[in-house]
């Protein structure tokens, strides 16, 4: 009787234990996979030249986009390279290109020229497009909108 007890008790603690240790190894999330051995210096702005994409801003997460470029950055942009006057959607179509939604099918998206694109924050798997009068960042395999700044090109 004694050794099932004692049996029952130390299988408890090595599953209590296992409880507790097991978030220890998980994946970190969000797309980080740890630094896989790598030196912390890379997320300090010291990456290596195959991370690097020429003269353009590599950010890491589309979602702190609001914090990597600001409306009056954006519109700085859009008049220094001459892309100002553009029609503001349709209230209809406007409330349907929103942030978390599959962009409508039909709606013209016109391209940015080369250079702008350079000057603005760059994630891989996405892309800037000019969606009426407002800055808007796609996800290229879902179309789905991640993020819009509106009145740019007014």
């Amino acid at each position: 009787m004694l050794t099932q007890r004692t049996l029952k008790t130390t299988f408890a603690l090595m599953i209590g234990f296992a409880v507790f240790v097991a978030p220890a190894y998980a994946n970190p999330g969000n797309g980080n996979h740890g630094n896989n051995g790598a030196h912390g210096n890379k997320e300090q702005g010291y990456a290596s030249s195959k991370n690097e994409h020429g003269h353009r801003k590599n950010a890491r997460h589309p979602d702190h986009v609001q914090s990597d470029i600001s409306f009056s950055q954006a519109r700085a942009l859009a008049v220094n390279y001459g892309l100002v006057g553009y029609q503001s959607l349709p209230p209809g179509i406007a409330k349907k290109v929103a942030r978390g939604k599959a962009l409508p099918p039909g709606i013209a998206k016109k391209n940015l020229p080369a250079s702008m694109i350079n000057a603005l924050p760059h994630y891989p798997g996405y892309e800037w497009r000019a969606v009426g009068d407002d800055l808007v960042l796609i996800a290229l395999s879902t179309a789905v909108v991640t993020a819009v700044i509106n009145g740019v090109f007014n």
